[in-house]
């Protein structure tokens, strides 16, 4: 059942953005918005909150809903690091969405604190396996950490196996054939440890980093310099495929859910996803819905789309309405990312077409960025579904 190997990608799967997720152009570069640090968008505050192992109680799915109905712009956003955000908060309602986290377990003790809690926990964990009291430690421990870049985070991928390896992580601990391996992001095989001391090596690993990073952001980058951390490698983690929508769980058209939509999740406790996506616990039954995914055909799986306009001052074109109008259109197998401006908020890398807002137009790029040279400019928002079936017939 078990393979052991790499990285598994899933499809089209947007990534963590410099910008700190869908849509937030025009902020400060790096920046990992929190609720406590709040970042500064087009159209208020952007509030990021990191339920802990990514699980979110009833009652908690019920205020955040609420939140976002009352005090931000009626959505939910999820993240790749299996966060969520509220978007359009003001200034002048802030304290009121803090103190209401608060009371619900949503908020770290202080920034420095909600700065460091960089951790992704897999979606699979078991109440008998190691995810949970792992993730406890290391939240107790996080003082213990040197300064790292913002970005820079831990994953606890110790379910029956590794499912986490394409999501955005530094530092893993995962699940190898004979128990528990620390692995270095960028390396294949890592070095077998205890639940007695995983916590304290992967700390150890994380200094190693920061005395040596330079101008090194990330793990990987610098492996990829040379850099060899002081880890053995015994052995490469189980691996399994990311989870696919069906069943217990939906992935979220486009990462952005209706406030009233995400409140209705709240008949038993759900996780987040990297993947963009909620998993219900026990026999719950999520709620139908065309922005619950439940179809792992479903086109809108291989498209990503950043906020766009009027949301973002960068963009000047709209982008979820035109990404929802595109999907019957796309080819088969084939990547999307509708881009609002060349910034590529949703997805930085490229993708098989690209679809880039300028002066309310867009360009075409093929297999690309956004900001790449684009095969063909100036296309109006209604002549793209005829492009993308033109574009299927001659099998691009």
């Amino acid at each position: 059942m078990f393979r052991r190997a790499g990285r598994i990608r899933p499809v089209a799967q947007p990534v963590e953005q410099s910008d700190g997720g869908y849509g937030m152009s025009g902020t400060v570069k790096g920046w990992c918005p929190g609720a406590l640090t709040p970042m500064p968008a087009g159209d208020g505050l952007i509030l990021r909150i990191r339920p802990h192992v990514s699980r979110l109680m009833p009652d908690q799915i019920r205020l955040i809903a609420d939140l976002a109905m009352q005090y931000g712009d009626g959505a939910v956003t999820l993240t790749s690091r299996a966060n969520l955000q509220l978007r359009a908060v003001s200034a002048k309602n802030l304290a009121a969405v803090q103190a209401a986290l608060r009371r619900q377990g949503l908020i770290d003790g202080d920034t420095d604190l909600e700065r460091r809690r960089n951790l992704l926990t897999t979606p699979i964990w078991r109440a008998d396996d190691d995810t949970l009291p792992l993730a406890g430690e290391l939240t107790r421990r996080l003082r213990e950490l040197p300064v790292l870049p913002a970005k820079f985070g831990f994953a606890i991928d110790t379910g029956p196996a590794a499912i986490l390896g394409a999501a955005p992580a530094d530092i893993r601990i995962e699940r190898g054939p004979h128990g528990l391996i620390l692995r270095a992001d960028g390396m294949a095989r890592g070095e077998y440890v205890t639940a007695a001391n995983a916590i304290t090596r992967a700390i150890e690993l994380a200094h190693w980093f920061a005395a040596r990073a330079g101008e090194a952001t990330r793990m990987a980058r610098l492996v990829s310099a040379g850099e060899t951390p002081e880890l053995r490698a015994d052995d490469a983690p189980l691996t399994v495929a990311p989870l696919r929508p069906g069943g217990r769980y939906r992935a979220v058209a486009f990462g952005r859910l209706n406030a009233g939509t995400f409140r209705d999740l709240a008949a038993a406790p759900v996780r987040l996803t990297p993947w963009r996506g909620v998993l219900a616990e026990g026999d719950a039954a999520l709620p139908v819905h065309d922005d619950l995914i439940g179809d792992p055909g479903d086109p809108r799986l291989r498209i990503a789309a950043c906020i766009g306009k009027p949301r973002c001052p960068s963009a000047s074109v709209g982008t979820f309405a035109l990404a929802n109008r595109l999907a019957p259109h796309l080819p088969a197998g084939r990547t999307l990312h509708v881009s609002g401006c060349a910034k590529g908020c949703a997805h930085p890398g490229p993708a098989d077409l690209t679809l880039t807002g300028r002066d309310g137009r867009f360009d075409l790029i093929l297999n690309g960025a956004p900001a790449d040279h684009p095969a063909r400019r100036g296309f109006h928002p209604d002549d793209l579904p005829g492009i993308l079936s033109d574009l299927h017939a001659s099998q691009l």
